[in-house]
């Protein structure tokens, strides 16, 4: 329990429904739908798609997606990927003699087929009781009368503005400046786009004047996406992985997600003594960090495609990871892992969702880097991710740029289940931090016994590349052994990320926290 002398947060408990996500408006907009009788998987999509309005910087709809969905009355996991594949004309070769060393980051390139909407309406379908223009018709209403921007949202817009572009300037500044707190933030044609695919369908945004719009943006830059690119669009179900942490089993999602990164880092951690170290003191940091680099090493080389992704098994096997753990120096810092795309750390939108009989959601949704490419349709506003510079340029590579392949996505959503049930959906944003994030998070709960909320409040620090990022919650005195030990210490502009979870007692009470770095909070009924 928290010592209520002391500014915090304090769990949240409800019975019938909750939602935790990163703005209060997607937390509430998810319980009404639960309310109106859907389902978590509708109240996640409603809020998500809400999110993508409050937070444009981190979402919307030319994104991906990925789900962990654990049906009500059955302790099966499934996963969803909704993450796009790159036009059937991409071409690794060709960048290269270009004299491209990495896919740019504001450039067609890097905008693979957006696949969150196709994703939304598969899953609805599948796990949803209420249509899809019920489900549409919130972020219809706040796209045309407006939000207002939280504190977190127009801290991040400053430096995430740089990206935009062209259309993309007109569509995401306010009145051609910077939208300070409080000031009003509308999208009128996302909302015209929403009304159309909620009258004729998702087919509306993949064929017809809404694609053209998406499709004369990216050709009049280069692209070599085509309307076959946009018709064929595909999302897909599949199995996730998991593993065992001290009587927790870990559910994530596969490739191409990065989610075997964070059960690996966690196999490393295993031959440590991590509830033995002060839980915020350099000694755990420090073993945390040279795990991650170990583990992120093992990610950049091996994870990519699910159809291209071929030593998985060995990544996950027990005896790679002691093989790792034995390469750790407790008093000396090894070097970072080689570098070979631009799946660094940016932020995105996480929403976890529990309904009343039990479905247990936990859906992450992104644009990659701060409103992505920059790279807006003129019409409609649609802002396009840059989820294609997750490709490497490194011929022969398995994550390596090529036609109608995916790439290594950073965004992994989590499930957590005891005794063989699935009991807490949770996500911890933040790019390429969220495998270390899944780690720490699941550390913080076993080692060190925490509360959801206090495991997530916990100070972060992360290994990016060969920078030691410290938050402020940790001392001087830590940052400076940590130097010591060889790292170069920096404390970063911004928070680590943000997390959020729902915990399903054993009386069925949920119990739902939300990180303070975002607007965010859960909320229940």
């Amino acid at each position: 329990m928290r010592d209520f002398h002391f500014p915090g947060r304090s769990e949240v408990f409800a019975s019938n429904g909750m939602c935790a996500t990163s703005h209060p408006l997607g937390a509430n907009v998810a319980i009404d739908i639960l309310k109106r009788g859907g389902t978590a998987m509708d109240a996640a999509i409603a809020g998500a798609l809400v999110l993508g309005i409050c937070e444009p910087q981190m979402t919307g709809i030319g994104g991906d997606l990925f789900a962990l969905v654990s049906p009500a009355g059955s302790n099966k996991v499934h996963a969803y990927n909704g993450s796009g594949r790159a036009p059937a004309a991409a071409n690794a070769a060709k960048l290269r003699e270009k004299g491209h060393a990495t896919v740019h980051l504001q450039s067609p390139d890097a905008v693979t087929i957006p696949t969150a909407m196709h994703a939304f309406a598969a899953m609805n379908e599948k796990w949803g009781k209420l249509g899809l223009d019920a489900i549409l018709e919130p972020t219809i209403h706040y796209a045309q009368a407006g939000v207002p921007v939280a504190p977190r949202v127009a801290f991040d817009w400053v430096d995430a503005s740089k990206m935009l572009q062209g259309a993309g300037k007109k569509h995401y500044l306010v009145n051609g400046q910077l939208p300070k707190t409080g000031d009003m933030f509308y999208a009128p044609g996302q909302a015209e786009v929403l009304k159309r695919i909620a009258k004729d369908g998702v087919k509306a945004f993949y064929e017809g004047e809404i694609a053209d719009d998406m499709l004369t943006a990216l050709q009049s830059l280069g692209g070599v996406h085509t309307a076959e690119d946009f018709a064929n669009v595909t999302s897909e179900e599949t199995a996730p992985i998991s593993a065992d942490y001290k009587g927790t089993e870990l559910f994530e999602h596969p490739p191409n997600g990065q989610g075997a990164t964070a059960i690996l880092m966690l196999n490393i951690l295993k031959h440590f003594d991590i509830a033995a170290m002060y839980p915020f003191g350099a000694e755990r940091a420090h073993i945390e960090a040279e795990a991650a680099k170990l583990a992120y090493d093992a990610r950049n080389r091996f994870l990519a495609d699910p159809d291209h992704t071929k030593k998985l098994d060995h990544m996950l096997a027990p005896n790679i990871a002691e093989k790792l753990a034995g390469l750790i120096d407790p008093k000396r810092t090894m070097a970072a892992p080689k570098k070979v795309s631009e799946a660094v750390h940016k932020d995105t939108i996480y929403i976890t969702v529990v309904d009343r009989d039990g479905m247990s959601v936990s859906l992450i949704y992104s644009i990659f880097h701060g409103f992505g490419s920059g790279i807006a349709s003129e019409k409609f506003g649609i802002l396009l991710q840059n989820r294609g510079a997750g490709f490497t340029l490194e011929a022969g590579h398995p994550n390596e740029l090529g036609g109608g392949k995916r790439p290594m996505h950073t965004i992994i959503p989590g499930m957590l289940a005891e005794n063989g049930a699935p009991n807490m959906p949770f996500g911890v944003m933040g790019g390429a931090y969220q495998p270390n994030g899944h780690a720490r998070f699941l550390s913080n709960l076993k080692d060190f016994g925490l509360d959801a909320q206090s495991a997530i409040d916990a100070p972060r620090a992360f290994a990016d590349g060969s920078i030691l990022k410290v938050e402020k919650g940790y001392s001087e005195q830590v940052r400076a052994e940590l130097a010591d030990l060889g790292h170069k210490i920096e404390v970063p502009n911004g928070p680590i990320g943000g997390a959020q979870s729902i915990k399903i007692n054993e009386n069925g009470v949920l119990v739902g926290a939300s990180d303070p770095r975002k607007d965010g909070c859960a909320l229940g009924y």
